[in-house]
């Protein structure tokens, strides 16, 4: 019998769902002694399913799609726009199906981090856990830096540094109640996020038809007036249009990059093996719905030479749905708008922070990283690395001095570049995983999620992954376009991976493992015992909600949910059915 064909009929291995579900909702998880030994406490397994579908869904959409298309308009156009993120979102889908398939089975604390120890070598898990860690406390100033951008709409006169203290204020609160804390923030921000994009697309077309309080119909006019294509730094012919194109490129990764965190929350997540699959099969509809229909709709609303998409240099600079509900004369609605936008930004820094402070735990628990960012209290909360990571949020001060839209371009440029290195990691992770599953004759159809397109999904994520990173800062190749802050910016992540890689290597001598030699099986007897058979929907309503939160929350397998009320209710689960 195979690992994957294991089955929990042994007593010991085997919970009812009302023990899996106790009353505090916290079990704890841990992979072997040793780790535990080491880490002196565990997390707890507090999040919901409720907490991770509406993670997968939004809980990343945040100021790269609201606000950071306003660069990639500027620059590539409407059709350049379009076609930029549509190529990124078949990299993030083709990278998530490969973490998907490993992380379902193996859904370890840590994440990708620790599969990486298992099935490449140490020295990788090194450098991507630690490019990792970089990319989310380095995008945390990111988002408090958009936020105060954000906030400019309405007034430029209080200093910058007042709104990055109250945001910052914020997210460390969220974030050091825990996971459960974490989770249900998440939620209602995320709720709202997948509200607003999903009114705005709805709303932009409606204004694109006419509908709006002027009656102007805009149809594909920016497409052809000033055009579908920017020549970018006015450099004419075809050269121009793809360098405008290229350009996109990385603006888009910036808004992708953070899908990846459902396989850092596998730690604290509750029947991760039936919950994870169904997160990573909402991958695909949170890119062509709210990624690629959003930018469609910006760029028929807003043309691509509007003086406030300059975020460097704007004093006024807004999201582009903000500036074409704005032109199209809706009063009061744009206000309203970039309150949402807001709350997006606050949700997406919250993340941040959340995802940096597990990935340091990984990395500490693994001895990559000092053994104190591995204590955790007896609430499951890794204190010293929310601490620390917390702490780069003060990067987003650099904004009173240099300017929030400037100190935003900087932080993003870094964040989507090793945002893509860990892509490139995580892809390379499942090339040998596949190699390993192989080379022991072990059943991919048995898996709680096999991915479709292997290993040739993984090949092409890694391929161009790594190839927008080599080029991500070409720009300043340019005659007169040299800049140095854009170049450290774009470059510092790649080189920084490649160091820390062969750094580790060298010093700890390790070579990548025999796909014979692969371990999967430590730690497979907890997974399957911190899973279980969920019932069906009990009386007429709960399958009302199952179906309505399957449409609406575009979770397609929601319906086998045993509390399908706890997907829609924040309240307490047993408040909500005692009004029923």
């Amino acid at each position: 019998m195979s690992a994957f064909d294991r089955k929990t009929s042994s007593e010991e291995n085997k919970l009812s769902y009302n023990e899996k579900t106790s009353d505090n909702g916290v079990d704890a998880f841990i992979v072997n002694d040793a780790e535990a030994a080491h880490s002196g406490a565990t997390l707890h397994r507090t999040m919901k399913n409720r907490h991770i579908a509406m993670i997968s869904i939004g809980g990343v959409i945040g100021t790269g799609l609201f606000l950071g298309t306003a660069n990639s308009l500027a620059n590539g156009g409407p059709v350049g726009l379009l076609l930029g993120y549509a190529v990124v979102g078949t990299i993030c889908y083709s990278m998530m199906i490969s973490l998907g398939e490993m992380i379902a089975y193996l859904p370890l604390p840590g994440g990708q981090i620790m599969l990486a120890e298992r099935f490449v070598d140490e020295s990788w898990a090194f450098a991507l856990g630690w490019i990792y860690w970089f990319n989310w406390i380095i995008v945390l100033p990111a988002e408090l830096s958009a936020a105060s951008v954000l906030i400019h709409f309405w007034t430029t006169k209080v200093n910058d540094a007042v709104w990055v203290t109250i945001f910052l204020i914020i997210i460390i609160t969220i974030n050091l109640f825990g996971a459960a804390a974490y989770g249900e923030a998440e939620f209602i921000f995320a709720s709202i996020k997948v509200i607003t994009i999903t009114g705005l697309i709805i709303l932009g077309i409606v204004l694109d038809l006419g509908g709006g309080p002027n009656h102007d119909r805009l149809g594909f006019r920016y497409w052809k007036h000033p055009g579908p294509f920017v020549q970018f730094e006015h450099i004419g012919g075809s050269k121009g249009r793809f360098l405008g194109w290229f350009a996109v490129l990385t603006n888009a990764a910036f808004s992708f990059i953070g899908t990846e965190i459902v396989a850092i929350t596998s730690g604290e997540a509750k029947n991760p093996r039936r919950n994870i699959p169904r997160a990573i099969r909402r991958v695909y509809i949170r890119i062509l719905l709210f990624y690629i229909g959003g930018v469609t709709i910006i760029g028929l609303l807003v043309p691509s030479n509007h003086q406030d998409l300059a975020l460097n240099s704007s004093t006024a600079a807004k999201s582009p749905f903000v500036i074409a509900i704005k032109t199209a004369g809706i009063s009061g609605l744009p206000s309203v708008i970039n309150a949402a936008l807001l709350t997006s930004a606050l949700s997406a820094a919250s993340s941040d922070l959340y995802t940096s402070s597990r990935a340091l735990y990984g990395l500490a628990l693994k001895g990559n990283a000092p053994s104190f960012f591995a204590k955790v209290s007896r609430f499951g909360l890794p204190y010293f690395s929310v601490a620390f990571s917390a702490s780069f949020g003060l990067l987003a001060y650099m904004a009173v001095s240099n300017g929030a839209g400037h100190v935003f371009g900087w932080f993003s440029n870094m964040t989507s570049v090793s945002g893509l290195m860990s892509w490139f990691g995580i892809s390379v992770i499942y090339t040998q995983f596949y190699k390993g599953v192989k080379a022991q004759g072990l059943d991919r159809n048995s898996l709680p999620f096999r991915a479709p397109l292997q290993p040739f999904a993984a090949y092409y994520s890694a391929a161009f992954a790594l190839f927008i990173c080599l080029f991500s800062g070409w720009a300043v190749f340019l005659r007169g376009h040299w800049a140095i802050d854009i170049f450290i910016t774009n470059y510092i992540p790649l080189v920084l991976f490649f160091a820390l890689y062969i750094g580790a290597r060298l010093w700890k001598g390790t070579r990548w493992i025999n796909p014979e030699d692969m371990d999967f099986k430590t730690g497979l007897d907890i997974v399957e015992a911190a899973s279980y058979e969920e019932p069906p929907p009990r009386n007429w309503v709960e399958k009302c909600w199952a179906w309505l939160v399957s449409y609406l929350v575009l979770s397609p397998s929601l319906s086998s949910s045993p509390r399908l009320l706890d997907l829609l209710c924040v309240a307490d689960d047993e408040m909500f059915m005692a009004v029923l």
